[in-house]
């Protein structure tokens, strides 16, 4: 039976990694659709890069899914409405923290969680937030290949010049160097 699969951030930029824990869950979960939300204005970070621009590169990332702008400032507002076999993806080092967002217990109320572990990562990080939860049977683990890559890596190796290439999809990559994303103000080296 499929669901339907959540994947949000702010996606600054989406990344191989944010690709891979998407095709990964859809095949654990059988996921159909996958909805992108992407974050308009997280309280928990400041973005340079306005929505709309990183609209169109998660859309150049995930060009099979359905790509959305997420003015909901919290997951438990986004995740409100759908039905209990909707499944919210997140990976291992969002889950750790995960007892620290807004109505973690609400959230499982009304979506699974999915939860992209990787070989090495400490098990007892994620076993000390299912043990402080009401229902840690709504959350589900799979297993996803390491890849050792953050969005700020990505930012950082772009404002240096340095290439991008096997980091994002190679539509995203020509986006950014179309744009100039990222890259230092003219006059700065």
């Amino acid at each position: 039976m499929t669901c339907t699969g959540l994947l949000g951030g702010t996606f600054n930029p989406p990344h191989n990694g944010h690709v891979l824990l998407a095709e990964t869950a859809k095949r654990s979960f059988d996921i159909d659709p996958l909805r992108v939300h992407v974050s308009s204005n997280p309280p928990h970070k400041r973005v340079d890069i306005d929505v709309e621009t990183r609209l169109d590169l998660a859309r150049l990332a995930f060009p099979n899914d359905t790509v959305i702008r997420d003015d909901n400032p919290y997951s438990i507002d986004t995740v409100t409405g759908f039905g209990e076999d909707a499944i919210f993806l997140v990976g291992a080092d969002q889950f750790a923290k995960f007892l620290t967002w807004r109505e973690p217990d609400e959230i499982l109320e009304h979506v699974r969680l999915g939860v992209a572990t990787r070989p090495g990562y400490p098990q007892e990080k994620l076993d000390q937030v299912l043990s402080e939860l009401r229902c840690p049977d709504r959350v589900e683990f799979f297993d996803m290949e390491p890849i050792p890559i953050s969005s700020s890596d990505v930012r950082r190796l772009a404002a240096e010049g340095a290439s991008i290439v096997n980091l994002v999809p190679a539509a995203v990559a020509a986006e950014i160097e179309r744009r100039g994303l990222y890259a230092p103000p003219r006059g700065v080296s």
